[in-house]
């Protein structure tokens, strides 16, 4: 395995290129306390979409721009072999839209599996993941980067998108193009994937992966959907899915949104009066919820202002508890700081470098895109994993064991109760210890290609509360050796 120096020297361009925003953006609340932390989800969105109006922005169709970076005076090996990209694809069942991601080999071998990020919001770019988790780089103190001893592209080929289309730098000149529905969502992404695989047919036949936290438990099982389906048509290229990891999740609001107060109580968070109140609520939740797989449209809007009243409660108690993390307190207005210089990403030689147009902002997290989304966020997602289970792709579901707003109580719930072939088998599997280097730091069910892994000693980002056991989970779990215990 290649070292991991510091990266003491770059060209300003480069340097200009990793400073991520994510600090001043958040000034808008939405109508409540509970809206704000329930559907941000770490990101919460204050700023328009990018809808670039009429032709002013050059654009050649298919690939726009990709670009392969070298680190200047750096002494660590091979690193101008690494190919980090970055760029746009269109997408050509869109009206206009532009996809921008950001592209990692491995650092290790070309074979390595391709393992897409999604965030969640909906309508968050995946560069915090990329920065404050599991991409190659980390901040260090003075703001130079050094490498991530424990990113992802140690196993793996790995892609950064910002999706939906609107999100981060990708855009559109077309609102048509914002996305209301998972299938829109769904269908945005695999033509991604398709233009990408057009561009890089060297990685067509590499395992493909589909990873993702937070709302991306609505995205990814809709989208490991939709590339198994074209898969079976043998619509274009064929891609080789072998999986799909979410963590801390939010798949089947109708199981996971009544768990919040058993999880609240178990922990402290919040009085056994408060716990009596919600539970009278949790039927008019739960009905809500039924009501919106029945009717979708306005219903789901209902059944999320419904199901909100069950978090308003536990706020009520629960005063500066860190949403994310129970173990720590909430300072700030999203409990973390993940505060570097937003400017930096709009000045024009960033946008230049990047190959993004000058008349583009980068947005962190879109509240158009957010709320057009608004309909979705009740949808049972859960629905279509058993037919992926039984075609044989492999599905863990991870949680760290201190986040309260996709917690690992909900996610529990809603894996055990799945209907498919195997769930009494799985329901009847022995917990096992996932030990990461003699250290206890997981515990784990799993039968045939379901697996579920509470993560002990984290919130809601697994992969920046523990990286090295993050980076373990995957390897084993691509590996198919994570039920193996040291």
């Amino acid at each position: 395995m290649a070292s991991s120096p510091t990266l003491s020297k770059f060209s300003l361009t480069l340097a200009l290129l990793f400073f991520i925003l994510l600090s001043s953006s958040y000034a808008k609340p939405p109508q409540s306390q509970a809206q704000r932390l329930i559907r941000s989800l770490n990101l919460f969105p204050n700023k328009p979409v990018n809808i670039i109006k009429g032709d002013d922005v050059d654009f050649v169709p298919g690939k726009i721009v990709e670009k392969k970076f070298s680190f200047l005076g750096d002494s660590g090996p091979s690193v101008e072999d690494l190919g980090h990209h970055a760029g746009y694809y269109s997408l050509p069942h869109s009206k206009a839209a532009r996809m921008f991601y950001f592209f990692f080999e491995s650092r290790n071998r070309k074979d390595d599996p391709v393992v897409i990020w999604l965030t969640g919001g909906p309508g968050c770019g995946s560069e915090l993941a990329l920065f404050y988790e599991n991409g190659p780089f980390h901040f260090a103190n003075n703001l130079s980067l050094i490498w991530n001893d424990f990113g992802w592209d140690q196993a793996s080929n790995i892609l950064f998108v910002d999706q939906p289309t609107g999100t981060g730098f990708s855009y559109s000149s077309d609102e048509s193009d914002i996305r209301q529905d998972e299938t829109g969502v769904s269908n945005d992404l695999y033509d991604f994937l398709q233009e990408f695989f057009k561009a890089h047919p060297d990685f067509v036949k590499n395992d493909f992966y589909i990873t993702g936290e937070s709302y991306a438990g609505h995205f990814i099982p809709a989208f490991a959907s939709r590339i198994n389906q074209a898969n079976k048509q043998n619509q274009g290229i064929h891609i080789n899915l072998k999986g799909f990891a979410m963590g801390n999740g939010l798949t089947n609001p109708g199981i996971q949104y009544p768990a919040y107060p058993d999880f609240a109580l178990d922990n402290k968070i919040i009085t056994n009066a408060t716990y009596d109140e919600i539970q009278k609520i949790v039927p008019d939740c739960e009905q809500a919820t039924k009501t919106c797989e029945a009717q979708g449209g306005q219903s789901c809007s209902t059944a999320l202002d419904t199901c909100q009243n069950i978090f308003e409660l536990i706020l009520s108690d629960a005063k500066d508890i860190n949403y994310y993390d129970i173990r720590k307190k909430c300072e700030g207005s999203l409990c973390y700081d993940f505060g570097k210089v937003e400017i930096l990403l709009n000045q024009e030689n960033v946008k230049s470098a990047l190959g993004v147009g000058s008349d583009l902002q980068f947005i962190s997290c879109s509240d158009t895109v957010h709320d057009a989304l608004n309909e979705d966020w009740m949808k049972n997602w859960e629905v279509g994993i058993p037919s992926l289970l039984e075609d044989g792709i492999k599905v863990l579901v991870y949680a760290g064991e201190e986040d309260l707003i996709c917690n690992w109580l909900g996610n529990s719930r809603w894996v055990h109760s799945m209907e498919w072939s195997g769930q009494k088998a799985f329901a009847t599997s022995p917990t096992l210890t996932f030990v990461v280097d003699g250290v206890e730091a997981g515990s784990l069910n799993s039968y045939g290609p379901l697996s579920f892994l509470k993560v002990y000693e984290a919130g809601h980002l697994v992969p920046m509360d523990q990286p090295k056991a993050a980076l373990q989970m995957l390897k084993s779990w691509m590996g198919g050796n994570l039920t193996k215990t040291e």
